[in-house]
């Protein structure tokens, strides 16, 4: 069995695979000080509630963008596994052109969600992840990698103005019945909620133009359901992207192994 961990600023999931599909998955809080015995225990627990053997996991692919966390999930599949894990940007194989001057500043979250958004639906494409950040990457005809936005996430957004102004306070995003607010949550709500639904929309509308080629919209991550039904652009919402990325990377990578060693 697959274990491909996908962890994000916020989240991470951990998800397994075994045979043709995925059996398992699971989200807990990130948080980068939590050692690898940490992690085994919690993970040991997931599979006993969920019927799965742990001694079963025989492959790990990790996708991280909190660099602190990865000496920890190293361990975890060293030491509990007993596998070397593949690593998006240290031992991956991609298998996909990164066309940006800087190659290496591409986050292995946009990496894994345009591969995993390519081989389900094809290109050109834009990816939309909603997490801590919002992220808008573009996915070439051939599957290449060729940039994309980063905007502050909905979520840190709301957390900000609660922040910033002493009057306002959380609530819960969700839309709004109406777009004029007739008190301090509903204009929050409708802010928040209609001004991303406006920035994602506008956002595809302005790549879709510049591209100047059709372009399917797939939206993904943790919030991204929320905007279903609400947004004009996006086409498909999917939440398994990442993970369907980091499941090819590691076939990908196991592929390359293999014929190097021939």
């Amino acid at each position: 069995m697959l274990l491909a961990i996908e962890q994000g600023n916020t989240n991470t999931k951990f998800a397994i695979h075994h045979g043709e599909r995925w059996v398992a998955q699971w989200r807990t809080a990130t948080h980068h000080t939590r050692t690898a015995d940490e992690h085994a225990a919690w993970l040991h627990q997931m599979c006993v509630l969920h019927g799965l053997p742990f001694e079963g996991l025989s492959a790990c692919v990790i996708s991280t963008v909190v660099p602190q966390s990865l000496f920890s999930l190293r361990n975890l599949s060293r030491r509990y596994l007993k596998v070397e894990p593949i690593v998006i940007g240290d031992n991956a194989h991609l298998g996909i052109e990164v066309r940006i001057p800087r190659p290496k500043e591409a986050g292995a979250d946009r990496l894994v969600a345009a591969i995993g958004g390519y081989i389900a639906y094809g290109g050109p494409l834009i990816v939309i992840d909603s997490g801590t950040a919002t992220t808008f990457d573009i996915v070439g005809a051939d599957g290449g990698f060729e940039g994309g936005i980063i905007s502050p996430g909905i979520n840190l957004s709301m957390q900000a103005l609660h922040q910033a102004a002493a009057q306002l306070p959380r609530i819960e995003i969700r839309q709004p019945e109406r777009v004029i607010g007739a008190d301090t949550i509903s204009a929050m709500q409708s802010g928040v909620f209609w001004g991303y639904i406006g920035l994602i929309d506008g956002l595809i509308e302005r790549i879709r133009a510049e591209y100047r080629a059709p372009m399917k919209a797939v939206a993904t991550g943790g919030v991204a359901s929320l905007f279903e039904g609400a947004s004009s652009a996006i086409d498909i919402y999917d939440g398994d992207v990442a993970i369907r990325g980091l499941l090819e990377v590691y076939r990908r990578t196991q592929a390359a192994q293999a014929k190097a060693a021939s």
